[in-house]
């Protein structure tokens, strides 16, 4: 414990009568100057009292209220299963049991069957929780909006075209499919061979509209837990219902939406139980809202036919490789940034990447950038986009080769 600091001593005067005036006015002016000092040390020592007495009085406040809560019994997590004229039967999480308690006036005018509540020792209801939410669904939810436009993506006018006509709209202009009579495209699926573009298709939508953007990948949401992934698409389209107008994109939604086989093992059927809980979301017994869902996949091929069907996936928008026109504006757009020399054609050079799908031409400018660093050079020239090819179609060709062992 600090010890309180001394007091300094008080002044005292002494004048002696054969003090002639102005020596006694000077001895008064002295003690005067030294009250003030007194004076300024005690002003600060009360201040630091004060001070002091604010810090105990906030730690005395904090350990009453620890003291309170250690006093406090433990309250448990309940649900709600059936109101009765009798009180509420309340089912404990955890272990399962169900009791039937009373439940104050105030507090049962707001309760309804199925809601969290939190209860004592006796099982008395005492406060309503909010619904359960997982985090990991709201940690997939999308703050900001990506960095990609449609003016990015190149090759690709027809399936943007159709993208918009399936998402875009019926967000944007809800009353006119409502004049003509007919119900927005539910899902769209993109499929498609890999680097083709799906996945920036899917982040110009998030960045071109003002909905709420939920990403996915199709493998979190197999879990090792019976229950957990069926659990965890729920609560991502709920999540989406609460911030409705929303997309949900699930990216290779192949790894949950396989054909369905005879296998009797746990995991085998624990994929499969998530897939049943998606199909009931995507096309169930409730209305969805403004919840528009983008999939996509390069295993078309494995997708089960319950996903497929209308009412789930209105559109399956093939993303093929580009064309000799995509691959040109492809081109033009990574390149747009670059130091190109002169003799750089790119209109020629596309007519040399047959085959190559955007992520691999992207992959080439870089490339070639790498080229004219490699040689100390601050532009890009055609020999350069050439020497890439040939390491890129070395590379394809290297990793097509099976490795021998010994």
């Amino acid at each position: 414990m600090s010890r309180s600091p001394s007091l300094p001593e008080r002044p005292r005067l002494e004048l002696d009568p054969d003090m002639t005036p102005d020596e006694r006015l000077e001895a008064l002016r002295e003690h005067f100057t030294e009250i003030v000092e007194v004076n300024e040390q005690l002003t600060e020592q009360l201040d630091a009292a004060r001070d002091r007495q604010t810090d105990l009085t906030d730690e005395v406040d904090q350990l009453e209220r620890e003291n309170e809560t250690l006093k406090t019994s433990s309250l448990y997590i309940a649900t709600a299963e059936e109101l009765t004229d009798d009180g509420v039967v309340v089912k404990q999480h955890g272990n399962n049991q169900e009791v039937l308690t009373e439940v104050s006036p105030s507090i049962r005018d707001d309760l309804e069957a199925g809601d969290r509540v939190a209860i004592n020792d006796s099982f008395g209801v005492k406060q309503i929780l909010d619904p359960e939410t997982d985090a990991r669904a709201q940690a997939m939810q999308v703050d900001g909006s990506p960095d990609v436009s449609y003016d990015d993506i190149g090759g690709l006018e027809e399936q943007i075209l159709e993208v918009r006509e399936a998402v875009e709209e019926p967000l944007i202009n809800a009353d006119q499919f409502r004049e003509i009579g007919i119900e927005p495209p539910s899902g769209v699926l993109l499929h498609g061979p890999p680097g083709t573009g799906k996945t920036m298709l899917a982040k110009a939508v998030a960045n071109e509209t003002d909905a709420t953007f939920i990403k996915m990948a199709g493998s979190e949401l197999v879990r090792k837990f019976i229950g957990e992934g069926a659990r965890l698409v729920r609560d991502l389209f709920e999540l989406a219902t609460e911030r409705e107008p929303a997309i949900i994109f699930i990216d290779e939604i192949d790894a949950i939406a396989a054909k369905r086989t005879e296998s009797k093992t746990s995991g085998d059927a624990e994929v499969q139980r998530t897939m049943m809980q998606l199909l009931s979301e995507m096309d169930g017994f409730d209305e969805r809202g403004e919840i528009r869902i983008i999939a996509a996949t390069n295993r078309f091929d494995m997708l089960d036919r319950a996903i497929l069907r209308p009412g789930r996936f209105d559109r399956l928008i093939e993303v093929p490789n580009p064309d000799i026109e995509g691959r040109e504006r492809i081109l033009e757009i990574h390149t747009e940034d670059m130091n190109l020399a002169g003799d750089v054609d790119l209109g020629a050079f596309a007519t040399e990447t047959d085959g190559l799908s955007g992520a691999e031409l992207a992959s080439l400018a870089t490339e070639a950038g790498m080229f004219a660093i490699r040689d100390g050079r601050t532009t890009v020239e055609q020999a350069d986009f050439h020497d890439a090819l040939e390491k890129i179609e070395g590379d394809d060709d290297a990793s097509s080769v099976p490795v021998a062992f010994a």
